[in-house]
């Protein structure tokens, strides 16, 4: 089964590969990195608060990302971008890693 996925993933441009790689991790930034944020600071820091509501769940903190998202806000867009920027890290640094020439023994 794993090797039926690998070629079917294969057999598409790489092109339209990284395009899916991006919308994915477009989607985890717009939606599960506000969660993330939401259940750690619910948890170090105390309970959300959305004006009066000093008990807001994680809707009202994701309808607030979304507004700042709309309103161009930079803090914003990097937290919806950062899972794409943390594995482009990560892929420049497993490429030079692996282009670095290897090191004599004397």
């Amino acid at each position: 089964m794993l090797e039926r996925l690998k070629e079917l993933w294969e057999s598409h441009p790489r092109t339209q590969r990284e395009l899916v790689i991006f919308g994915l991790m477009f989607a985890i930034g717009l939606f599960g990195v506000p969660f993330l944020i939401w259940y750690v600071g619910n948890r170090m820091l105390g309970p959300y608060t959305h004006g009066q509501n000093t008990h807001a769940g994680p809707f009202a903190l994701l309808l607030d990302y979304f507004t700042g998202l709309m309103h161009g806000s930079a803090v914003f867009w990097a937290v919806a971008l950062g899972p794409f920027v943390m594995l482009l890290l990560i892929r420049i640094i497993v490429l030079l890693i692996r282009a670095r020439p290897p090191r004599g023994d004397g």
